[in-house]
């Protein structure tokens, strides 16, 4: 592997690249849970702008050899803190989530920290394992990104 992987705070000028990766057709698929409309781009800088402003959400860009990969963050707006993460399809399979994820957690010291998953997202879970999280529970959800309901895994990681 011989990428460099980085985090850093999100700039505007991110948003458009960030906006760009969330609504590739194969990335929609992935997340599942994403906007009603992932080509609004009002509805997702109005989102954005909300994250942005909470104090209590923790977001970083993943930089691949300075190039804007994607993003990572925890927030607790179901109640416990929860990491979500999402890469352009361009950088995927490649390991940078998983390096990114460690890289986060190293900085975000809450503990336990939960992540929620289709359960079809297998590179995720592999993801999400290799970090220490441990799959808990189960859960049903409709996703907007596949206009169903679905299955997801419930994980968590307790140490640091």
């Amino acid at each position: 592997m011989t990428d460099h992987v980085t985090l850093r705070p999100i700039a505007d000028g991110d948003l458009p690249i960030l906006f760009e990766q969330q609504r590739a057709p194969a990335a929609v698929w992935m997340a599942a849970f994403t906007a009603k409309d992932p080509s609004d781009w009002e509805a997702f800088s109005a989102h954005w702008a909300k994250v942005l402003a909470d104090p209590n959400v923790t977001n970083r860009i993943i930089l691949v050899d300075g190039q804007v990969a994607g993003s990572i963050a925890c927030h607790a707006w179901f109640g416990e803190p929860e990491v979500s993460y999402g890469l352009g399809q361009e950088f995927w399979g490649r390991g940078i989530a998983t390096r990114a994820l460690a890289l986060f957690l190293a900085e975000v010291p809450t503990r336990p920290i939960h992540a929620r998953i289709v359960k079809d997202n297998v590179a995720s879970q592999r993801v999400l394992e290799r970090n220490g999280f441990t799959v808990y529970g189960e859960d049903r959800g409709f996703a907007e990104g596949r206009g169903a309901e679905v299955e997801e895994w419930l994980l968590v990681r307790h140490a640091q």
